[in-house]
Parts: C-alpha cells; structure tokens; sequence
C-alpha cells in the first residue's frame, strides 16, 4: 500500500508542480512543461508495453505473472492508463463490483453486468430488494458506478437498469385445529 500511497503523492505533486509553473510562467513555458510530461508518460508507457509483450511471450509463466501485476494496484492504474491491462472490460467491472458489494450490505441488492454498448457506456442491472430502503439506492449506485469507472476506464459511462423484485409473501403455516372438548368437530 505504501508504493500505491507514494505514487498517488508523486502524481499530485506534478499536478501541483504544473499548476505552480502555469501560475508563475507563460503559456508557452506551461505547453513545454505538459508535452515534457506527456512525453514522459508515453516513454515510461512505451516501456511497460515492452515489459508486458516479454511476460506474455513466456506461454507458462506469463498468464500467472500477469494476473499477479494487475492484481497490483498501482500496477493496474498503469495497466489501465496505457490500455494494457490484460483483463477485458466486462472481467474488470464485474470483479470490481464483486469486491464492493460485501461493502455495501445486504439492502444493495443484486448487480449484473449487461454489457458495453457502442457508444461505451456500461450498463449494469440492479435489482432492489423488495424489503430495502429506498433512499440508499442513490448511495448504492453511486458506490458501484465508482468501481466500475476505476476498473474500466475507457467507456464513457454507467447506466442502470433499476428493477424492484417483488416483495417476498411471508409463509403461511397450516395446522390443524386443536380437537374441541368433549370429543365433537
């Protein structure tokens, strides 16, 4: 985790970097300084491409060492910002929102992948519970639509298709009537 930490303080530092040189140069100085950085990125992208094509080229090893990278946090957001990130979008959203559902209770409901439609916007179908509280569906959908963009990066969108299950009908227990004194039914 702290790798993951530091990288999210080295990106933010650029960022503020960036905005510091933005604040105090000119606009041509600040075009240098963004397509250095652009730059940048694209070499170090180029090189995690060549890591990735090495790795897949070994048919026994690589599977598993991929799967192991893209495990990685910080390696997956760099897997994910260069578009190679083994796993396809449809793996990616669905693992995602396998691992917050436990996070979200048992009032979240049921989720499933529909699909990534031409225009990329995932759509994903969630079925409330009939007995679940209303107003935490916004809450919900906005904590599986975060997963979602963090795993699949690329599509433009999430849409939901929200369907209300039937309440469930309580179950009704038939006995038969204690016997009357006196021995007559």
């Amino acid at each position: 985790m702290a790798a993951g930490h530091d990288a999210q303080r080295a990106g933010e530092r650029v960022e503020a970097l960036l905005a510091e040189l933005g604040s105090q140069a000119g606009p041509q100085v600040m075009a240098t300084a963004e397509e250095l950085v652009s730059c940048l990125v694209e070499l170090y992208g180029a090189g995690l491409a060549e890591m990735v094509r090495i790795i897949g080229e070994d048919t026994e090893a690589g599977p598993r060492l991929m799967a192991r990278l893209a495990a990685d946090p910080l390696v997956e957001s760099l897997l994910l910002l260069h578009d190679l990130h083994p796993l396809p979008v449809e793996d990616r959203v669905r693992r995602a929102i396998e691992a917050v559902m436990p996070q979200l209770g048992a009032h979240a409901g049921q989720v499933d992948f529909a699909g990534v439609d031409d225009q990329g916007v995932i759509h994903l179908s969630l079925e409330r519970g009939g007995h679940g509280c209303g107003s935490s569906s916004g809450a919900v959908q906005e904590a599986i639509e975060q997963v979602a963009i963090a795993a699949a990066p690329d599509p433009v969108g999430v849409s939901f298709d929200v369907v209300t299950a039937a309440p469930e009908l309580p179950v009704l227990q038939i006995s038969r009537r204690p016997a009357a004194a006196g021995g007559t039914r």
